[in-house]
This record gives C-alpha cells, sequence and structure tokens, in this order.
C-alpha cells in the first residue's frame, strides 16, 4: 500500500541532490575555470515477493561535468595561466596527493611557492610544489608550461590530459581526483596573463532551478494525496469494524 509513497520518495531525493549541483553551479558562475556540473538519473526495478508487478524507483546514478571551455579573459598577471585544450593543471591536495584543475589563477605564497587562491601548491611535472627563487622577475610561462624568470628555467607546471573527462570526480576548492591513466598534453596549450572564465551558463541553470522545484513540489503534493488516501481507507476500516 506503500509502494506509491516509496516512489515518489524516491524521485525527492533525487531532485533535492540535483537542486544542489544546480546550486553549486550558480555560486561558481564567477570561478575561474569552473566547468559545470549535470546529474545522471537512473532506473532502478525492485521485484519484491509477492508482488505481482516491479517496482521503477528513480536513483542519481553520479553526475557528469560540462566540458565546453568557458570564456578567456586578459588579466596581464604573469602568474595567471588558461589552458587552451582538454588538459589539467597538477595541484596538490590537501592530503598531499595530486588532483586537477581548470583555474589558472595563481600567487606566490609567503614562502616562495605557487599557489593557488585556495593556498594549494601548484607542482610541476613531477608532482613536486614549484618554488619561485627570492628574486624572481620578469616570470615567462612558455605554451608548454615551462616557468622561468630572469636567470633561466625554474620548472614546468604539470599538465595533464585524460582518455576520458568524465572519469574525474570533483573534491571541492575546484579540483578533481581520478585513479585514471594520465596522457603527454599533446593538445593542450598554456596562455600567459589569462584566465579561463567558469562555462557555467546563468539563465540556464536558473531556469533548471524553477524547473527542478516545481517537480518537487509536484511530487510533495502527490505524496500529501497519497497520505491522506491512505488515513482516510484506514479510518473508514476502522470505523466499519
Amino acid at each position: 500500500m506503500e509502494n506509491s509513497i516509496y516512489l515518489g520518495l524516491s524521485k525527492q531525493m533525487v531532485l533535492r541532490t540535483n537542486m544542489d549541483i544546480i546550486a553549486n553551479n550558480v555560486a561558481n558562475m564567477n570561478t575561474p575555470g569552473y566547468r559545470g556540473q549535470n546529474t545522471i538519473f537512473a532506473e532502478y526495478i525492485s521485484d519484491p515477493k509477492g508482488q505481482k508487478d516491479p517496482l521503477s524507483f528513480v536513483i542519481d546514478h553520479g553526475q557528469y561535468q560540462i566540458t565546453d571551455p568557458g570564456s578567456l579573459r586578459t588579466t596581464e598577471n604573469p602568474l595567471d595561466v588558461a589552458l587552451t585544450g582538454p588538459g589539467f593543471l597538477g595541484i596538490q591536495a590537501p592530503d598531499g596527493e595530486v588532483a586537477y584543475t581548470r583555474d589558472g589563477h595563481f600567487q606566490v605564497g609567503t614562502d616562495g611557492t605557487l599557489v593557488t587562491g585556495a593556498g594549494l601548491a601548484v607542482v610541476d611535472s613531477g608532482g613536486s610544489p614549484i618554488t619561485l627563487p627570492e628574486n624572481s622577475t620578469e616570470i615567462s610561462i612558455s605554451q608548454d608550461g615551462t616557468l622561468s624568470n630572469q636567470d633561466g628555467t625554474i620548472g614546468q607546471l604539470m599538465i595533464a590530459e585524460f582518455e576520458d573527462i568524465q572519469k574525474l570526480e570533483p573534491i571541492g576548492n575546484n579540483l578533481y581526483r581520478t585513479d585514471a591513466a594520465t596522457k603527454p598534453p599533446e593538445n593542450t596549450r598554456v596562455t600567459q596573463g589569462v584566465l579561463e572564465g567558469s562555462n557555467v551558463k546563468p539563465v540556464v541553470e536558473m531556469t533548471r532551478m524553477i524547473d527542478t522545484l516545481r517537480s518537487f513540489q509536484s511530487v510533495q503534493r502527490i505524496l500529501q494525496n497519497e497520505n491522506d488516501r491512505l488515513r482516510s481507507a484506514i479510518q473508514k476500516l476502522t470505523q466499519g469494524s
């Protein structure tokens, strides 16, 4: 008798997850290098014993990133870089492991380490943090990510490409992580003094948010009506006995 409530509740849970993802997209519409996320829905068929018809539940199977590049904006900051192509920059995550990002808005930390806006170290092609010498001037970053100052080469940014970008899992701070093997960055180029913007389209995300809210409210009304029906049936059965 409660099957309809269970089915409606499964959809509401998925809609709530979808709303969280949309809200996160909207919150990051001005974050450099951010890529919007979408929910992947799937159908889960349950065939309980004693039931003539199987039950079709809704589950959120995961999420995927929108791979369209964001618009480029010139900043003339020598530590800002933008990637043209499918690659990602290597960053040292809080746990010390390498994570990846498209956000090339870098700065120099108090100890001379090249860091992200969140203070995480930018790593070189070998996975070690990049440190700029104290007297560094005339910072130059070439198309292959080689970083130099007036005295010569300092290091090379880690730039990684992947066979399947959708295997990158977002972990917060505009970072991704994956167990998939990296590929040489044959199709990615670095541009200095430029930032890639977010690829989130605010109007599209707001429309999705309204549609999701309306769907949630519609299911809520259905669940309320079903609850009222069950309560009325129980009351009538009780009175009849």
